[in-house]
C-alpha cells in the first residue's frame, strides 16, 4: 500500500513511516567532524565495538558514539573521561528504538597544545567583541549585604571562601550553590547557577570558585558559553579560579580577578579590626581636633577677659568722660578767647568808627551845610541869594538865608 506524501487525522503514518523519514533526512547530513568531551566510555569484553557519550562542554546535551576498537586505539588509545575529542563520524537512526547516535571512523584526542591553540583563538575572539573592556567592569560594594558563591561541593575553594571572608567580616551572609567545578556537567551547571544567583536581588556579589588544577580540569572556566553569561550578569562577578598563575578566560571577562580562593575573601569585603583601627585613628584624630580647638578658643576667651576693657568695663567710661571734660574744657576756654578777641576787635572797630564819623569832626567845631533839598554844600557857587540853608551842628541845627554880598 503507498502511503500519502502527507499525513493528516485521516491519513495517518505509521510510526514505521514516520521513522524512516526521519532516517532519511538524518542520513541526509553525511559525514560530520564533531568536537565534544567524553563523558563515559564503555569497552565490552569480547566486543570490537566501543561506545562513547559525547557531551557538549557548553549546554546539557549529548550524543551516543559508536566506533570499532581499533578506530578508538588508533587514534585515542589513552582516551579518559573527561578528555576533549574530535571525531568524523556519521549520525544515524536507529528505528527500533527511535534513537540517534553517531557513527565514528575517526577519533581524535585533542592535545594540551591544540587546546591551548583554541583557548588562544577564542580569547582574541571575546576581546575583539568588548567582552574584557576594563570601562565596563562593575566596582564591587564596600561591604555587600549578601554574597553568591558558586563552587564545588565541600571543597576546599569553598572553606576558603567562607572561612576566611568570616574572619575578616564575621556577620557576612552567604547564599551556596554547589555544582560540579570540572567534567561535563560543570558549564551548564555553573551557568544555571549564574542565573538563580543573578536573579536573587538580595545578592551583591557573585564570586566562582574553585582550587587548582590542570589545564583540562580548569577548561570550563574558559568556555565560551559561561564567558558570556558571566558579561550579561546584572550582578558583579568575581573569578577565584586555580592557583595565581591559572588564568582561564573568566578571569579576564568577572568585574574582578582574585588570585586565589583566599584571595577574593580579602576582596570581596573589608577586613573588621583594620576597619575598627581605621575608625579608632579617625575619632583620636577627631578628638585631637576638637580639644585643640576648644583649647585655643579657651586661650583666646582668656585673653579678651584679662583685656582691661572686659576686665574694668567701666573704666572704658571713665576714660571717655575725661576725654568728654577735656573736651568740654578746651571748647569752653576756645569760646572764652574767641569772645574777648571779638570785644576786642568790636571796641577797635568802635573806636575807629567814631573817630572817622562826621559827628565826631563836628565836636570839633565843624557843621555841615545842606541845601533846602538836602544836597550838602562843599562850595559858594553851590548857593544863590535867597537861599535857604540847613546848618548842621554837633549839637542841634540852624536855619540860614544866603544873602548877596
Amino acid at each position: 500500500m503507498t502511503q500519502p506524501e502527507k499525513s493528516s487525522a485521516d491519513e495517518p503514518w505509521p510510526v514505521r513511516v514516520v521513522s524512516q523519514k526521519v532516517g532519511a533526512w538524518i542520513s541526509k547530513l553525511g559525514w560530520v567532524w564533531v568536537d565534544g568531551q567524553v563523558a563515559q566510555i564503555s569497552r565490552r569484553p569480547g566486543s570490537g565495538v566501543v561506545f562513547l557519550t559525547l557531551r557538549d562542554p557548553s549546554a546539557d546535551l549529548s550524543l551516543t558514539v559508536t566506533a570499532h576498537r581499533d578506530v578508538l586505539d588508533a587514534g585515542a588509545p589513552e582516551l579518559a573521561e573527561g578528555a576533549r575529542v574530535t571525531l568524523h563520524a556519521k549520525p544515524e537512526f536507529y528505528p527500533a528504538r527511535g534513537t540517534l547516535s553517531l557513527r565514528a571512523d575517526e577519533i581524535r584526542q585533542v592535545g594540551l597544545g591544540e587546546l591551548l591553540a583554541r583557548l588562544e583563538k577564542l580569547k582574541k575572539l571575546l576581546g575583539a567583541e568588548g567582552l574584557f573592556a576594563r570601562e565596563r567592569k562593575r566596582r564591587l560594594p564596600f561591604l555587600p549585604g549578601r554574597i553568591g558563591l558558586i563552587t564545588g561541593r565541600a571543597s576546599a575553594a569553598e572553606r576558603d571562601v567562607l572561612m576566611n571572608t568570616r574572619r575578616r567580616w564575621p556577620s557576612v551572609d552567604f547564599r551556596v550553590v554547589n555544582v560540579p567545578v570540572q567534567g561535563p556537567t560543570a558549564v551548564p551547571q555553573i551557568i544555571d547557577a549564574l542565573k538563580v544567583l543573578d536573579n536573587d536581588d538580595s545578592i551583591d556579589v557573585i564570586v566562582i570558585a574553585r582550587g587548582g588544577g590542570s589545564v583540562e580540569d580548569l577548561l570550563p572556566f574558559s568556555d565560551e558559553a559561561l564567558c558570556r553569561a558571566v558579561f550579561a550578569a546584572r550582578t558583579p562577578v568575581v573569578s577565584a579560579i586555580g592557583h595565581e598563575t591559572d588564568a582561564p578566560l573568566l578571569d579576564y571577562v568577572a568585574d574582578l580577578r582574585a588570585s586565589t580562593p583566599t584571595d577574593a575573601a580579602k576582596r570581596i569585603v573589608p577586613d573588621l579590626a583594620d576597619e575598627r583601627r581605621l575608625i579608632e585613628h579617625a575619632r583620636s584624630r577627631l578628638d585631637r581636633a576638637v580639644l585643640g580647638l576648644i583649647d585655643r578658643e579657651t586661650h583666646r576667651i582668656e585673653a579678651w577677659r584679662s583685656r582691661p576693657v572686659l576686665a574694668r568695663p567701666e573704666s572704658l567710661l571713665d576714660q571717655r568722660a575725661t576725654e568728654v571734660t577735656a573736651l568740654r574744657d578746651r571748647a569752653g576756654r576756645n569760646l572764652d578767647h574767641r569772645l574777648r578777641r571779638a570785644d576786642d576787635d568790636l571796641r577797635h572797630t568802635v573806636a575807629r568808627l567814631r573817630a572817622l564819623s562826621p559827628a565826631a569832626t563836628m565836636q570839633r567845631g565843624y557843621a555841615i551845610v545842606q541845601r533846602a533839598d538836602g544836597h550838602v554844600v562843599r562850595n559858594a557857587a553851590e548857593v544863590a541869594a535867597d537861599d535857604l540853608l540847613r546848618i548842621r551842628l554837633a549839637e542841634g541845627e540852624l536855619h540860614a538865608a544866603v544873602r548877596e554880598s
